[in-house]
């Protein structure tokens, strides 16, 4: 109970309500085991940074709660990386993030880069497929 406490609170100052958050214990339980400190606090400020906000990041746990499980260096920012190398500035990198928070359950040598020269080969350009 002390460990779930606030983290409720922190959903919470994130504009999370009740049924958000039933929907999301549903999904994913473990974000209640992750750390406060060590994980979500310093996750939500590295979205920010991307130039997505609190209200977006609230919604982007419902629709893909593992997100927050992710890992910064091996996952998140590679993606970003990869993202950007076809063509998308950060306004756009931060868009996709927030419109498809389950970009980051893909693998990028297994799906995305496949995936990408596959639309590249149907004759798309960088910028399409971007």
């Amino acid at each position: 109970e002390d460990n779930l406490k606030p983290k409720v609170q922190w959903l919470k100052e994130l504009g999370m309500d009740g049924s958000q958050m039933a929907k999301m214990v549903v999904k994913s339980a473990q974000l209640f085991g992750l750390s406060l400190e060590d994980n979500l606090k310093p996750k939500l400020q590295w979205f920010k940074d991307l130039g997505i906000d609190g209200s977006q990041v609230a919604a982007m746990i419902v629709k893909f709660p593992t997100l927050m499980a992710v890992s910064l260096e091996d996952n998140l920012k590679p993606k970003v990386q990869w993202l950007k190398e076809l063509g998308m500035d950060d306004q756009q990198v931060a868009k996709t993030f927030a419109r498809f928070p389950s970009l980051v359950g893909l693998s990028i040598e297994a799906n995305l880069k496949p995936t990408s020269q596959w639309l590249k080969d149907l004759g798309m350009d960088d910028q399409q497929v971007a």
